[in-house]
């Protein structure tokens, strides 16, 4: 990572301040030193012999290696006063997103919603900082779990669920289940379907999916003023047919207008069948998703439902870390290293040379 000062001047003001004073001392040393014509004796004559001779080297030899270390403290004090920093990316590694599935269980995106389900199961065990929750909705709907970065509840929650939906294909299927597998279902579903004659209210179901995430409020006025505020990345994976069967509160428009404004994004995944990606209803939801910033993906170009969760998924994060504001964070580094081993340096061989 490249290295930046964030308070040069003080480097600047430190290293005229440490000039100043080895000048300072430097004067004061030469007028204390007598001149050669006051000398009356020297100690040259004391020190002819060998082993006065050498540890007189030895004692000149250490005066300069603790006159260095002592230059070198003082330069990396200089240094470390002037706060070098460096950009850091890895405390903004941990993602700062929130998820929220919110997946249409009338009865024919049952199958899609389980393969939905497990491709998070998996994707949760490479989460880091990322907060996801989950709701189903029919004619009403049912918060599975709320927003949280609780992996294991998480987990524990998609396991029930992709278990509760295991062997979900088609109305044959449901049809030939057990008591006791058709019962499981059903508590999952319990809460969804609460309006009589009504299926797939999807806007009502997107609109409840967005009441999970911190700063969507009902209405225009309070979603503006809402979403300016927002600090992390939302976003809502919903998965649906888009074939509604009554008369929602909220229409699929009015919804995505709403997250809009609060800076939620939606992205469309068509749980259905192949056969049906080229109806009317389809093509809408494609365009009204597209139309308010989000990814609308289908099976039509051979993909599985976990590849285009996952596709969902890496756009989201790749954005995400592109938004990103890098922080400028001090790092004394190898600074702060270096002027500890440079005075305890100097001050062994200040120990020495008292010897």
């Amino acid at each position: 990572m490249q290295l930046s000062w964030q308070w040069p001047w003080a480097a600047l003001a430190g290293g005229l301040a440490a000039a100043a004073v080895v000048i300072l001392i430097v004067a004061l040393a030469r007028r204390r030193t007598p001149s050669d014509a006051l000398r009356v004796f020297s100690l040259d004559d004391d020190l002819n012999t060998e082993r006065a001779s050498r540890l007189f080297r030895l004692w000149r030899w250490l005066n300069r290696l603790a006159a260095a270390l002592l230059v070198a403290a003082l330069a990396l004090a200089v240094a470390l006063i002037a706060r070098p920093a460096t950009v850091d990316r890895s405390e903004e590694r941990s993602s700062s997103r929130d998820i929220v599935l919110c997946l249409d269980v009338s009865g024919s995106t049952l199958p899609y919603d389980r393969q939905v389900i497990d491709t998070y199961r998996d994707l949760v065990k490479h989460f880091e900082g990322e907060r996801i929750g989950m709701s189903i909705f029919n004619s009403t709907s049912r918060t599975v779990f709320p927003l949280t970065d609780d992996y294991d509840l998480v987990t524990e929650q998609l396991d029930a669920a992709s278990k509760a939906l295991k062997g979900v294909e088609s109305q044959d299927d449901i049809d030939h289940m057990s008591d006791s597998d058709y019962q499981r279902i059903a508590d999952w579903l319990e809460g969804t379907q609460n309006r009589k004659d009504t299926t797939s209210l999807i806007g009502d179901g997107v609109v409840s999916c967005a009441a999970m995430l911190p700063g969507f409020a009902y209405g225009s006025a309070s979603a503006d003023s809402s979403g300016t505020a927002r600090t992390r990345a939302a976003s809502i994976v919903l998965a649906t047919d888009n074939v509604v069967s009554g008369t929602p509160t909220y229409t699929l428009a009015q919804a995505l207008d709403l997250t809009r404004k609060a800076k939620i994004t939606v992205d469309g995944l068509f749980s259905g069948p192949t056969q049906s990606e080229g109806e009317a209803t389809t093509t809408e939801m494609k365009r009204l998703v597209e139309s308010h910033g989000g990814v609308f993906l289908t099976q039509s170009n051979g993909s599985s439902v976990n590849e285009l969760v996952r596709d969902i998924d890496e756009r989201r994060a790749s954005e995400n870390r592109k938004a990103r504001q890098a922080a400028l964070v001090d790092d004394p580094a190898w600074f702060a290293t270096a002027l500890v081993v440079a005075l305890a340096g100097w001050l062994i061989v200040v120990w020495r040379l008292k010897r």
